[in-house]
C-alpha cells in the first residue's frame, strides 16, 4: 500500500501558511484557548519545564505529582527543574488520577499537581483541583494533546493555575516543535515571561532545523509521503522489536530549550485560522467511528464525561486483555492503517527513568491493554472496516 495515514489527526499545512502575517501568534492562540495571553515555547515539554521552573520560584516545596501513565518527557521535565516527580496511580481502566491515592500523596511538600488531558480526552479537573487546593499546591494542566478541548464549558489549560500545550507534529496545530504556557493570574503570566527569557535563548541552529523540518512536514504530511517519512522507519523498529522507538518513547533528558522565531509563529497564526473547522470535522468522524468500535463486544473506547468536549487526534481503545491487544497489533501496527500504541509502559517501567518502587497496578494494566486508531481524515472507510474486522478476530 503506497498511501499511509498518520497515527494522529494533525492539521495539514497550506502553502499560504508560509506567507508573512502581522497578527500576533501569542494573542491569537490566547484567544483560541480562552486565555488573556500565552508564552510560546519550543515544545510542549519546554512549556511544562517553563511552568514548573516558574512555580519553583514562588515556593520551597519540591514535589510534583503526575499520573503514572503519561508521556515520559513529563518526569524528565520535572527533573530538569530540580524538582521531584511523584507518581500517582491511575484509576482502573483510565489514564486519570486515582483520586483516593492522590489524597494520600499530596502533602506539605507538594508544589504542583498535574492533571493530564490525554489523547484529547479531558481529565477530571474538579477532583484534582480540590485535592491540590487542600494541600496548598498549584494545579498545572498538561493539555499537550488537547488543544481546543473544553472542560465544563471552559477551555482546557485555562482552568488550573498554569496550562501547557504542545504544538508538535500530530497534536492538531503544529509549528513542528512548539508549545505554549499560560496562566490566568497576570503576575504569574508575567513571571512565566521572565522565566522564559532566562532559560530559553535564540539558537539559530535549532530554529533553522525546525524551519526545515516544518517545510518537510508540509511536503510529506500527506498519504503519499507518510509511508516514506513515517511508515518505513516504524516498520524497521517493529522488525527489530524496538517498541519504545516505534512508539516514539525514546525520550532524552537533554531536550532543547530555545526561543521560537517570528516566521514559525507567523505560520502558526495562519494555520490556527483553520483549526476550528478541522476539529469539528474530525469530531464528527470520531464519534461515528467510536460507535462502530463499541459495537464490538469487549472493546471500550475512551470518551468524554458529561459536560466535557474533547478533541480527537485518535481513538484510544481499551482491549479486554493484553493478549487480545497484542494479537490485533501484530496484524495492524505494521500494516499502514494508522493503528499503534500511545505509550509503551507505565512510567516506572521505562529503563531510562529512575523511580523508587512504586505501586501502580492500574497504570500498568492500562499500558498493557490500550491501542490507538488514527482519526485522520485520510484513514478511509474501507481501511477502518478492516481494522474493525481484525479487532473482532483478535477477540475470538
Amino acid at each position: 500500500m503506497f498511501r499511509e495515514p498518520p497515527p494522529t489527526a494533525g492539521l495539514p499545512l497550506s502553502w499560504r501558511d508560509f506567507l508573512p502575517s502581522t497578527a500576533s501568534f501569542e494573542a491569537e492562540l490566547a484567544r483560541f484557548t480562552g486565555n488573556t495571553s500565552t508564552q510560546i515555547t519550543c515544545s510542549g515539554t519546554a512549556a511544562i519545564t517553563l511552568a514548573l521552573a516558574t512555580l519553583k520560584k514562588t515556593s520551597t516545596r519540591r514535589n510534583v505529582v503526575i499520573p503514572a501513565y503519561t508521556c515520559p518527557y513529563v518526569p524528565l521535565a520535572v527533573n530538569r527543574c530540580g524538582l521531584n516527580p511523584v507518581l500517582c496511580d491511575t484509576r482502573a481502566g483510565h489514564f486519570d488520577f486515582d483520586f483516593a491515592r492522590l489524597k494520600t500523596i499530596c502533602d506539605q511538600d507538594t508544589l504542583a499537581v498535574m492533571p493530564t488531558h490525554l489523547g484529547g480526552r479531558v481529565a477530571d479537573l474538579q477532583a484534582a483541583s480540590d485535592i491540590a487546593r487542600q494541600a496548598g499546591a498549584y494545579v498545572v494542566e498538561d493539555a499537550a494533546q488537547a488543544l481546543g478541548a473544553m472542560w465544563q464549558g471552559q477551555h482546557v489549560g485555562s482552568v488550573g493555575d498554569v496550562g501547557c500545550y504542545s504544538l508538535g507534529v500530530g497534536k492538531g496545530l503544529t509549528i513542528y516543535g512548539g508549545g505554549a504556557a499560560t496562566a490566568g493570574d497576570a503576575k504569574l503570566q508575567e513571571l512565566l515571561r521572565i522565566t522564559h527569557d532566562e532559560i530559553a535563548s535564540l539558537k539559530l541552529v535549532w530554529e533553522t532545523r525546525r524551519i526545515l523540518e516544518l517545510a518537510g512536514y508540509y511536503l510529506l504530511y500527506r498519504p503519499s509521503g507518510l509511508k516514506l517519512a513515517f511508515g518505513i522507519p516504524l516498520r524497521k523498529h517493529l522488525r527489530k522489536n524496538r517498541l519504545i522507538e516505534a512508539a516514539g518513547d525514546d525520550c532524552s533528558p537533554d531536550f532543547p530549550l530555545h526561543r521560537v522565531g517570528s516566521w514559525r509563529k507567523s505560520i502558526g497564526t495562519r494555520a490556527l485560522q483553520r483549526l476550528p473547522e478541522f476539529i469539528a470535522q474530525t469530531t464528527i468522524q470520531a464519534l461515528r467511528r467510536k460507535s462502530l468500535l463499541e459495537a464490538i463486544s469487549g472493546i471500550q473506547v475512551l470518551g468524554d464525561n458529561p459536560g466535557d468536549k474533547g478533541v480527537w487526534p485518535y481513538l484510544l481503545v481499551l482491549m479486554p486483555s493484553e493478549q487480545a491487544r497484542d494479537k490485533a497489533l501484530a496484524t495492524l501496527w505494521p500494516a499502514g492503517f494508522g493503528v499503534g500504541r500511545l505509550f509503551i509502559h507505565a512510567l516506572p517501567d521505562y529503563p531510562y527513568l529512575s523511580f523508587a518502587q512504586t505501586d501502580t497496578p492500574n497504570a500498568r494494566d492500562f499500558a498493557a491493554r490500550t491501542l490507538t486508531i488514527s482519526n485522520s481524515p485520510w484513514l478511509g472507510e474501507q481501511d477502518f472496516k478492516r481494522i474493525c474486522t481484525v479487532l473482532e478476530h483478535s477477540l475470538a
